[in-house]
């Protein structure tokens, strides 16, 4: 339906229902192939199920044994497509302010503030999104006292927003001398770019 409005005429006429209809198509196609593929994989079921009443018991064997394995994908796939029946949240796509704060650890917090940075900076580069430095405060020994960013691209907030909270790390810090193992933390701040009012 939503691929019928978008190639009707008047969708041209109001450019705000073309984005609107093209974000819904893109979020609903993965979910119709998905479905797609499931009934297609029935009907294949059906077939293998009759050609286990073959006379010859050779076909009857292997039809249960392919039967055994679409049985098998089927229920993988249907417990994926419960998954994609699970409504998505409507922040998932929004661009994301990531706060890093030192917390408990002195120096080695701030060394960690600096490594959760690098961390998070090299998986947004895998994804191809863009991170900007809004706002740092630096550690004496290195890291960051406080650091803000701007995480932007696709789903930044779907993959992120369950790394708020407080992460703690236990090493012998770079600081120490005589060798001790020292507990750090840092609170991260995950914050969903909202839309303009």
């Amino acid at each position: 339906e939503v691929g019928r409005l978008l190639a009707g005429p008047q969708v041209m006429d109001t450019p705000g229902q073309f984005r609107e209809l093209s974000l819904e198509y893109a979020r609903l196609r993965p979910v119709a192939e998905r479905c797609e593929a499931y009934v297609a994989l029935e009907r294949e079921r059906t077939a293998t199920t009759a050609m286990t009443r073959d006379p010859d018991a050779e076909v009857r064997t292997l039809a249960e044994e392919e039967l055994h394995a679409i049985d098998a994908r089927l229920a993988a796939d249907g417990e994926e497509l419960q998954g994609f029946l699970v409504p998505a949240d409507p922040l998932d796509a929004h661009d994301v302010f990531l706060e890093i704060r030192a917390a408990a650890g002195g120096d080695e917090a701030a060394i960690f503030a600096g490594d959760l940075l690098r961390m998070y900076t090299r998986y947004a580069d895998g994804l191809g999104w863009k991170v900007e430095l809004l706002s740092e405060s630096r550690g004496e020994h290195g890291g960051y006292r406080e650091v803000v960013t701007r995480v932007s691209g696709k789903d930044v907030y779907a993959r992120l927003k369950f790394e708020t909270g407080t992460h703690r790390v236990q090493r012998v810090p770079a600081t120490e001398a005589q060798g001790r193992i020292h507990t750090s933390t840092c609170t991260v701040a995950v914050l969903p770019e909202q839309d303009e009012v």
